[in-house]
C-alpha cells in the first residue's frame, strides 16, 4: 500500500516512516517543503515529494504525483506558544494545509483514504466532569492552537458529508520521546540536565508549570495507533489517542532529575507558563481499543530513559564538534 505522510521532516513523521517501514506492506512516501527539509534519517529509505501545504497547485501536484492509497496528514504548527505568538499563521497553515489536501482529492476524484491528525487542545477548557476526556466532550479550545485544529477537525467532517470523503480524525493526547524539540516540556527537562552534565550551562533547571497533570505517551506507540486507525478506523470517526493515566509534570521532572549524575536546582520561570493551562487533561482511550485493539505498550520510565539518552548523545557531538 503507497501511504505518503505530511510533515514527514517532523518529530511525528520520521517515527511513523519507520514504523510504516518495519511493517513491510507499505511503499512510503513523504512530503516536505523543499529538499533541504527532507530528513537525512530516511534518505533512501522512503520517496520524496514537495510542496508548501499554504500552495494549493504544488499541493495538488504533489499528490497526482505519488498516487497515494493513504494519506497521513501530520504537517502544521504544533506549538501551543508559538500559536499565541502568530494565531494568524497558525491558523493559516493547520487549517489551509488540509484543505488543499481534500480539494484535489475530490477534483480528481483519487481514491484515497486520508488520517487527520489533531490534538486534544482541540477539547481545551477540560473540566472535572468531562474526565476521562471521551469524543463526545465539548470542544472548547483554550489556545489558538487548538482552534486551528477544531477547525480543522470540522473541514474534514464536512468533506465526509458534503462530498463523501473517506477521512478519519485522531485526537492524540501528549507523546513524548527522543527527537523530540526542545520547546517541548519533556525534551526541555532532558536537554538542560544534559548541558548541566556536561557542563554547558549552570546547575540550574528553567521550568514552567510543574502542578499541571498530562496524560503522557509514548510516540512511538502513538504512530501504531495512528497505522492502525487508519487501517481499521469507520470513516468518518474521530478517535482519541492515549494511555488512559493522568501524571503531574513535576513527576516526570523527578524521575528525570533521579537519573542524572549531577546535582540540579529548580527554578520556576514565569515566562514559561502558558497564559491558560488546565490543570488535569487524560483520554478516554476506549474508542479506539475497542475498534483496533491498540494499547500503548512502553512504559514511562523506558520513555524517560530514551529522550535523556538521547539529549545526552546530542549534547556530546555538539561538545566533539562537526562529523562526531
Amino acid at each position: 500500500m503507497r501511504a505518503l505522510i505530511t510533515g514527514i521532516n517532523g518529530f511525528v513523521g520520521g517515527y511513523l516512516a519507520d514504523y510504516l517501514i518495519s511493517e513491510g506492506r507499505y511503499e512510503v512516501w513523504g512530503l516536505a517543503r523543499a529538499p533541504e527539509r527532507a530528513p537525512a534519517a530516511l534518505s533512501g529509505r522512503i520517496g520524496l515529494v514537495y510542496a508548501n501545504l499554504n500552495d494549493a497547485k504544488a499541493t495538488a501536484q504533489a499528490l497526482l504525483t505519488v498516487q497515494p492509497a493513504l494519506i497521513f496528514h501530520l504537517a502544521g504548527q504544533p506549538f501551543v506558544p508559538e500559536s499565541f505568538r502568530d494565531p494568524a499563521g497558525t491558523l493559516s497553515t493547520n487549517l489551509l494545509g488540509a484543505l488543499h489536501l481534500f480539494l484535489p482529492i475530490i477534483e480528481h476524484r483519487l481514491p484515497v483514504r486520508v488520517l487527520v491528525v489533531g490534538t486534544y487542545e482541540e477539547y481545551g477548557a477540560i473540566t472535572p466532569d468531562d474526565l476521562p476526556v471521551d469524543e463526545d466532550t465539548p470542544l472548547r479550545p483554550a489556545n489558538p492552537y487548538g482552534v486551528s485544529k477544531a477547525a480543522q477537525s470540522l473541514l474534514a467532517q464536512q468533506y465526509v458529508l458534503s462530498h463523501g470523503l473517506d477521512i478519519i480524525r485522531v485526537r492524540p493526547f501528549t507523546h513524548i520521546g527522543p527527537r523530540q524539540n526542545e520547546r517541548f516540556v519533556t525534551a526541555a527537562f532532558a536537554r538542560q540536565i544534559a548541558r548541566i552534565e556536561s557542563g554547558l550551562q549552570p546547575p540550574v533547571m528553567q521550568v514552567g508549570n510543574l502542578g499541571a497533570r498530562r496524560d503522557f505517551t509514548d510516540v512511538r506507540d502513538i504512530v501504531r495507533a495512528y497505522a492502525l486507525a487508519a487501517e481499521r478506523g469507520e470513516r468518518g470517526a474521530v478517535y482519541n489517542v492515549g494511555s488512559g493515566r493522568a501524571v503531574m509534570v513535576g513527576d516526570l521532572l523527578e524521575m528525570l532529575l533521579q537519573a542524572s549524575t549531577a546535582s540540579v536546582e529548580v527554578h520556576v520561570n514565569p515566562e514559561l507558563m502558558r497564559p491558560i493551562d488546565i490543570p488535569v487533561v487524560v483520554c478516554d482511550p476506549r474508542r479506539i481499543q475497542a475498534r483496533t485493539g491498540w494499547e500503548p505498550r512502553i512504559p514511562l520510565a523506558q520513555t524517560l530513559h530514551d529522550i535523556l539518552a538521547y539529549w545526552r548523545e546530542t549534547v556530546r557531538r555538539e561538545l566533539a564538534g562537526p562529523g562526531s
